[in-house]
């Protein structure tokens, strides 16, 4: 039987959203995993688009959308849907977006915003969603020195 799906919550507080996810994206390359990038609109993933490219002087992370060709040749795939062209082992959710599938990932990562409880309440509900489904779900905090910290 295979590991069930990780569910990762990291709470937005000290930095936000254009600071980490480029590090949990390069993260993840570098262990050899694909990845989808899930935003809530084409005007999000726009954006991502261009942090993605010009986040880094010094090299940029490797992504495309729709518009870019053939999915599967990217190692990070940006959308507004839940689909996974391009084959990933790992599903970033922002800007609200939730998984509609637990258990085809390795991982499920959520990145909300702790200033907005909207967002808070969300990712409470999906908290409750992923371990009823399954995953393993852990929270993650930044301290005062910007460390990531696993609280639950």
């Amino acid at each position: 039987m295979s590991e069930p799906t990780e569910a990762l919550f990291y709470h937005l507080e000290r930095q936000p959203l254009d600071r980490v996810l480029p590090i949990l994206v390069e993260r993840t390359l570098e262990r050899g995993w694909r990845a989808v990038i899930q935003a809530g609109s084409d005007d999000k993933v726009e954006a991502l688009n261009t942090l993605l490219w010009a986040y880094n002087e010094d090299g940029f992370l490797p992504h495309g959308t729709a518009a870019d060709g053939p999915p599967a040749r990217q190692p990070v795939f940006l959308t507004t849907t839940d689909d996974c062209p391009n084959d990933a082992t790992v599903r970033f959710l922002v800007d609200g977006t939730v998984a509609r599938n637990h258990t085809r990932y390795r991982r499920l990562v959520y990145l909300f915003d702790g200033h907005d409880a909207n967002a808070v309440g969300s990712a409470r509900a999906e908290w409750k969603v992923a371990k009823a489904a399954g995953c393993t779900v852990t929270y993650w905090q930044q301290n005062r020195d910007g460390k990531w910290e696993r609280k639950a």
